[in-house]
């Protein structure tokens, strides 16, 4: 009873004394925690050497969200973003009644809104901010929609149909020369085609109580709203019906082979690009026929509604133009300087560019400072990572934390949109890092899940624009550390959109330098210029790793 007790209250002290201390930075921590003068807690920064890997044309089908528009940024040129999608009915049809006529077709996508900046306005209407619409405000862009003439198979025939088929960002000739000429979206109303822009007004729709007659109005919120030629669809769709195209969807998507958009440039317009959930549109057809008595009367008018979802094969069709910008963007060569690492790194979603990091360098080492950084000692040249896992004085080491830290180069960026995150992972064999397991995870946000990893963008108090991103590989370290037979493998750095989209896509050339990157990267067309770990960068600025570590005295 008595020792069971006393080993009660001993443990209660350690637990206020842990919690305690979490509050303390790391030199606190040393001293108070540790204490004794038994062990000593340092930091240590090492070299990371980096440098640009261009991606080239790059596997796109079947994204999440896809861009759609013209993006202009003065360091990576103009992108301007395309999309072809099958198309499928929620419901088979078998026939349509005789006389058929179509009061509408619309098409509608909805646009990502930013809850938090939503106002509510006395009237019931709300005030919408949009989210990831990149460029000017309302800027205009052309807009066509057409009936696509390409099918897209399931299956690659090239691999005895045991693969799915791959389609890839430069392919838009393909489908731009396969469209059906009729442009679908050939309303007189400008704003739908000729002077599109991403509108984030919501409509008010009035609306009749069919019982009580009392009228209210329904808002709807903010998103692609396009009417779609009434005759082409009645001959295209309704017409096919009583021929048994609509009868089933594999029927459907040979018979109707999906959707293209195509977005221009238009005079005096820098133009403007949205990423979009596609597979959460439709077309809406309304229409009116004819139904048959029962008891052999005259007919009788009835009205039905016939959807179609953008989904099945999908793919994004991307094109970079350097005629006017993005010119060192563009003149960098496809692969950076692989043995002395690059001044800075340009990472490019979409057909782009990632970062190959080599961590640990062969250095002139003993020890560390006392400021943390490596010491120039007289055992000659050794490895930085032998170093840790076998240090001189036999002690080993403790990591406590470690994390790649990445100085934006903010000048040079002033001007463009910063991606919100980048991602860290293992280039060498294309998948995730020890550390993205990462328990904070959740999923409300994708670009902000996983905070304990990061990869977020810090910005600064008073510029408000970004200046580092800092990832925890704190596990990676540890396990290269205490596991002798681990491999310090490449590790990949890429812009993303999402942060659960872990798996690779091929791209379009694959070559001993680079064969794939994140699906995630693909989804995003932004770009940022980070330093480097070249010598040349100034240290506050370079490329670093920061391990955090306890080392007995």
């Amino acid at each position: 009873m008595n020792t069971t007790s006393f080993l009660k209250k001993a443990l209660l002290v350690v637990i206020v004394v842990f919690f305690a201390s979490c509050d303390k930075d790391y030199n606190e921590i040393g001293g108070d925690l540790i204490g004794g003068n038994n062990f000593d807690f340092n930091k240590a920064s090492f070299s990371v050497q980096a440098y640009t890997q261009k991606t080239g044309a790059i596997q796109s089908n079947n994204l999440e969200v896809n861009p759609l528009g013209i993006y202009s940024d003065s360091n990576f040129g103009e992108t301007n973003a395309n999309f072809n999608t099958q198309v499928s009915l929620q419901a088979a049809v078998t026939s349509v009644g005789a006389r058929p006529f179509i009061e509408s077709v619309i098409l509608t996508i909805p646009y990502f809104k930013d809850d938090f900046k939503t106002k509510v306005n006395a009237d019931g209407s709300r005030t919408y901010v949009l989210d990831s619409i990149y460029g000017a405000a309302n800027a205009k862009i052309k807009l066509s929609v057409y009936e696509s003439g390409y099918f897209m198979r399931d299956a690659d025939p090239l691999t005895g149909f045991q693969q799915q088929q791959q389609f890839f960002t430069d392919q838009n000739t393909l489908f731009d020369s396969n469209k059906i000429v009729d442009r679908l979206n050939d309303s007189s109303d400008k704003s739908q085609n000729d002077e599109f822009f991403f509108s984030s007004t919501e409509e008010a729709v009035p609306v009749t109580d069919s019982i009580t007659g009392a009228k209210s109005t329904k808002y709807i919120v903010p998103g692609m709203k396009l009417n779609l030629n009434k005759e082409y669809f009645k001959t295209r769709i309704l017409d096919a019906a009583n021929e048994g195209k609509l009868a089933s969807n594999n029927v459907f998507k040979n018979y109707f082979r999906g959707l293209y958009f195509k977005t221009e440039k238009i005079a005096g317009s820098t133009g403007n690009m949205a990423m979009l959930d596609f597979k959460k549109g439709q077309i809406t057809i309304v229409y009116k026929q004819d139904v048959a008595s029962p008891t052999g009367g005259a007919p009788t008018r009835e009205k039905k509604t016939l959807i179609l979802d953008l989904s099945g094969n999908s793919v994004s069709l991307l094109n970079n133009d350097f005629s006017s910008a993005g010119t060192t963007y563009n003149s960098l060569p496809i692969k950076g300087n692989a043995a002395a690492g690059d001044e800075k790194v340009y990472l490019k979603g979409g057909e782009g560019s990632i970062a190959v990091l080599d961590l640990f360098d062969k250095t002139d080492i003993k020890g560390y400072d006392g400021q943390g950084n490596l010491t120039s000692g007289a055992n000659g040249i050794s490895d930085e990572l032998d170093d840790l896992r076998n240090p001189a004085d036999g002690k080993k080491i403790l990591i406590n934390e470690a994390n790649l830290v990445f100085h934006i180069d903010a000048a040079t960026m002033a001007n463009s949109i910063e991606p919100q995150r980048v991602y860290l992972y293992d280039f060498k064999n294309s998948r995730p890092v020890v550390d993205y397991s990462d328990p904070s995870a959740n999923n409300i946000d994708p670009k902000k899940s996983k905070l304990l990893f990061g990869g977020i963008i810090e910005k600064g108090v008073t510029s408000k624009r970004g200046t580092t991103y800092k990832i925890r590989i704190t596990n990676q370290i540890r396990n290269l550390i205490n596991n002798k037979d681990s491999t310090n493998v490449k590790l990949g750095l890429a812009v993303i959109e999402d942060i659960f989209r872990i798996n690779s896509y091929k791209v379009r050339t694959p070559n001993a330098d680079i064969n794939s990157a994140p699906k995630a990267s693909v989804m995003n067309p932004l770009g940022t210029i980070l330093y480097g770990g070249s010598s040349t960068v100034p240290l506050e600025k370079r490329l670093k790793l920061e391990i955090y570590f306890t080392k007995p005295n």
